[in-house]
């Protein structure tokens, strides 16, 4: 990660409060965009989807969603400071980089939604949050030699992004994967039965 950020993206989070309010504001901007949507969580045809037993009721993600965008805003602020305080070198650059992640995976978490609620793209929305749990694992990682409390602060996002994950994976399966995959089976053996 070579290239730098623009100098606005590393002065945003230098301001608590903007650090904060903007994961915040674009969490709930994406969610009240695709609220109305034919694909929205209250839609025939998310109440269609085969769903796992485990999904979390709707009130959750209300309540778990704001708390986990405060913690990576607060994450991109002490970066940022720790960046400021840093001198050139290796140190300085590993807090860039964990900034430049910070802004990939917050890319990446503004685009589920839109994705799976908005356009109804099961499959998509699924190869998306896996590339966002990654995303975040390399952020959390890059930001333990940064600064400690910003990485811990990414722990609560890992695990319900692997959860998110997990939920994504089991609708794609249940709903997309496994019709997919069983007509394909279905095509190969009647080729091995046509030979």
């Amino acid at each position: 990660m070579s290239a730098s950020l623009p100098p606005l993206l590393v002065d945003i989070p230098r301001n608590p409060f903007l650090a904060v309010g903007i994961p915040v504001t674009l969490g709930v901007a994406t969610g009240l965009v695709t609220r109305t949507s034919s694909k929205s969580p209250e839609s025939l045809w998310y109440k269609s989807l085969a769903r796992p037993k485990w999904e979390p009721p709707r009130w959750a993600f209300g309540v778990v969603w704001p708390l986990l965008y405060i913690a990576m805003g607060v994450s991109s602020h002490l970066t940022v400071k720790a960046l400021d305080r840093t001198p050139p070198g290796l140190g300085r650059t590993r807090a860039m980089n964990a900034l430049k992640l910070y802004y990939a995976q917050l890319a990446l978490n503004q685009l589920w939604t839109p994705l799976f609620f908005g356009a109804g793209q099961i499959t998509i929305s699924f190869a998306n949050l896996s590339a966002l749990l990654g995303t975040i694992a390399v952020w959390g990682w890059t930001l333990k030699d940064v600064d400690e409390r910003a990485a811990i602060l990414t722990v609560p996002y890992l695990a319900w992004s692997a959860y998110a994950t997990a939920l994504n994976g089991f609708i794609w399966w249940k709903n997309s994967g496994k019709p997919f995959f069983g007509a394909l089976r279905d095509r190969a053996n009647e080729k091995k039965k046509g030979n």
